[in-house]
Parts: structure tokens; sequence; C-alpha cells
């Protein structure tokens, strides 16, 4: 299971470093896109101070099944330059789109066996890769199907139920204000309540509505919400299977919170420390790889009739 690193070019011509993950034997092997969730993620889908840890497991749990699979590191992340507060939600939809195109690219991958594996708001980026012809299979790690500010506004509703209840007033009444000074700006970072922000992305992210994307899918989809998750409502599962004109699979996790361990106590982000201690869910990863397998292998066989 050798990684190796790998170049993607932006349509900007920003170098967008990543690691390669190829299984054991001989190429050309199906592959996987990986995309991870929102704030300043690297490759591995880790922050400072909130280290999801999803890359290397997955890549891992691909290889077995034979898959390779791509990660990288965002704009002004890690080894890619650039400057992470002034890139835009359609800027990271863009270099997923480029990453896919250097996927396809290379000899040691099957360009027609590639599939783009979401989570959060990368599962939001897949979905607008899933009319891509090179796109055969797409999995949807707690996607939203819901207008950009819809789905923030039912997180921070879902978030704030847990503080003191004298709290929680306060905290919508700064959620909102806080949305409306972003959605005011003009400038692609910005000092909102005295604090740095993306604004650009915000104002991107919070006018973006997936449910278009859905609906121009032609390959096969798979949609894992968990259902103790507080940041994705998992009742979009339902939109998405909806909305997926082709061949769809929804499922809703029982403990399965957003970030892909299970607890089963009172979903919180008080928690989330706790639960970052722990593996990701291998169950998760088996339905994940074991989906994809049969939908990318799969691909070989219809090919060679």
């Amino acid at each position: 299971m050798p990684d190796i690193d790998m170049t993607a070019v932006a349509d900007d011509g920003l170098p967008l470093i990543g690691t390669l993950t190829l299984p054991a034997g001989p190429g050309p092997h199906p592959a996987v896109l990986l995309l991870h969730g929102s704030g300043r993620l690297d490759r591995d889908a880790n922050a400072r101070g909130l280290r999801m840890g999803l890359g290397p497991p997955l890549a891992a749990a691909l290889a077995e099944r034979g898959i390779a699979a791509l990660r990288y590191d965002r704009r002004g992340v890690g080894a890619t330059s650039g400057d992470w507060r002034a890139t835009g939600f359609t800027d990271n939809t863009h270099d997923a789109a480029a990453a896919l195109r250097a996927l396809a690219a290379r000899p040691d991958i099957r360009a027609d066996a590639i599939g783009v594996v979401g989570h959060s708001e990368g599962a939001v980026h897949a979905m607008s890769l899933g009319s891509d012809p090179l796109v055969r299979a797409v999995v949807l790690l707690a996607g939203f199907a819901r207008l950009g500010e819809d789905a923030l506004r039912w997180q921070a509703r879902m978030i704030a139920r847990d503080l003191p209840a004298p709290v929680r007033p306060l905290l919508r009444a700064l959620g909102s204000r806080h949305l409306a000074r972003i959605k005011a700006t003009g400038t692609d970072s910005a000092r909102v309540h005295g604090l740095p922000v993306n604004a650009r992305w915000f104002r991107e992210m919070l006018g973006h509505d997936p449910r278009p994307g859905l609906a121009k899918i032609q390959a096969p989809v798979l949609a894992i919400t968990g259902g103790k998750d507080i940041q994705v409502d998992p009742a979009d599962l339902d939109e998405i299977r909806r909305l997926v004109p082709g061949e769809v699979e929804v499922h809703r996790i029982p403990d399965l919170t957003h970030l892909l361990r299970r607890d089963p106590g009172r979903p919180s982000v008080r928690a989330y420390r706790r639960l970052l201690r722990r593996p990701v869910d291998a169950d998760l990863l088996a339905q994940v790889t074991g989906w994809l397998a049969g939908r990318l292998h799969e691909a070989r066989l219809t090919d060679s009739r």
C-alpha cells in the first residue's frame, strides 16, 4: 500500500499538493477522490485543535479493496500555498474538479472507474462533481440537501440547544447578526464582530443550493448521515433519495455523529474532543469501501463485455 506524492494543478495554476495511496499489485487501478469538510483542513481532514483523521484510514481501507485514493491539502493549508481565508466555496469546487481530472490522467489509474467520496462540505462538492462523465460512483457522508443558509441555521439551532437556557437566545441573536454582517461584505476576507472570517466562502456557501446538482447526477449514489449528527439534518437523506435520478442508496446510522464516530449519549459538540480520541467507525469504513468496490470493480466487467 504505497503512498506517493501527487500534485494537481488548479485552474489558476496553483499546485494542490496531496497524497495518492495505491493498492498492492500492478495497475491501472480504480480510484477515489476524497473531499473533506469545512475549514482549514489538510489532506487528512485535520485542523489545528480538531483532528478528524479521516484520510489515512479511509485510503487504507480502499487500498485493501484494490482502490487507489487521492487526498490533497486545501489552499493555504499544509504543503499547498495560497490564502485559505481568501478562498471561496466555489474555489473549493473548482479545485476538486481539477484534482479529479489530474487523477483520471494518470497512467496507473483507470479513468473509467473513478469515484468521489465527500464528507460534510466535501459531500456538497461531490454532489456538484456527480454529473461529471469521469465520475462512476458518489459517496455522500453527512451532506446537506437544502440551501446553505438553511443548513447553517439548522446546525446553529442544534448546537445551541445543548447550551444553558439563558445563553440560547443570545446565541441565536448573535448568529443572525453575524450572518447579516457577512452577507453585507464584498471582500474575500473581513472582520466580523472583531473576528477575521473567510467572508467570500460564507457568502457563497450561504447562497449555494445543492439540489440542482443532485438532480443531475448520473452515477450511483451512496448517502450516509448519522442519527446523532447535529451539523447536518439526517432528514436531508430523504431529499437526496428523491432528487437523484438514478441508483441511490441512503442510510441513517443510529448513534453515528458528524465526526463519523458513534456515541450512544446525547449528541453534543461538547463530546467532540472525546469522540476524536477514537478511530473512525470501522463499520462505516467497511460499508463505504464495500459499496465502492462493487461499483468501481464492476465497471471493469461492464466495459470488458
